[in-house]
């Protein structure tokens, strides 16, 4: 990643395929764009979404949370010294499949952010999309949120909707809603850091 001043550098975190995170450090290789991507961590080695951010040219690492048995401060203390050694200045949550604690969430108040597969306040948790198909909503879609200690609780940066068609399944639904997080997030996310610059 070419660094400047002006850009803040952004940490992401992931567990799997990490597609949101492909998006956002796409966007960070704009010329335009006010983040770099310092650092990509992974709680899972067999992530793919490591090769992918390697391939993209970022720094990627495994801090896999089975080393620390039942201490998740532990884990995310040592996530914390990664991204604080990398210069990060932003987390982005992108898939990362942990429930934090609040080590991790107060230590970087204000500064974390996550997107959520539905339009929030609106079913937070798992199993959105056939939550929001069971009650029979025209539409669901996605929400960019600051991360709290309540559970997908924080304010609503930005959402984007998706309707809900009558033959949609859970997966079609959920393909769709995720091309529109592909779009969302890295808005959301350059829009977010140049408020901080500011």
């Amino acid at each position: 990643m070419t660094d400047s001043p002006a850009r803040l550098r952004v940490g992401i975190l992931i567990s799997g395929q990490g597609s949101n995170m492909e998006a956002l450090v796409r966007r960070s290789l704009e010329p335009d764009c006010p983040y770099d991507v310092a650092l990509v961590i992974s709680n899972r080695p067999k992530a793919a979404g490591l090769a992918a951010a390697e391939a993209l040219g970022v720094a990627a690492r495994i801090i896999d949370h089975s080393d620390f048995g039942q201490d998740r401060e532990g884990h995310e203390r040592t996530i914390d010294a990664a991204l604080r050694a990398a210069g990060c200045q932003v987390i982005a949550l992108a898939g990362y499949m942990r429930i934090l604690t609040p080590f991790l969430v107060e230590g970087w108040s204000g500064r974390m952010i996550n997107i959520h597969p539905s339009l929030l306040p609106n079913y937070p948790g798992l199993d959105t999309h056939r939550r929001a198909m069971e009650a029979g909503d025209a539409e669901a879609g996605c929400s960019v949120h600051l991360v709290t200690t309540g559970l997908d609780a924080g304010t609503v940066l930005g959402q984007a909707r998706v309707a809900i068609l009558p033959d949609d399944t859970v997966a079609s639904l959920a393909g769709r809603v995720l091309a529109a997080e592909h779009q969302l997030y890295p808005q959301c996310l350059a829009d977010f850091v140049r408020t901080a610059l500011t």
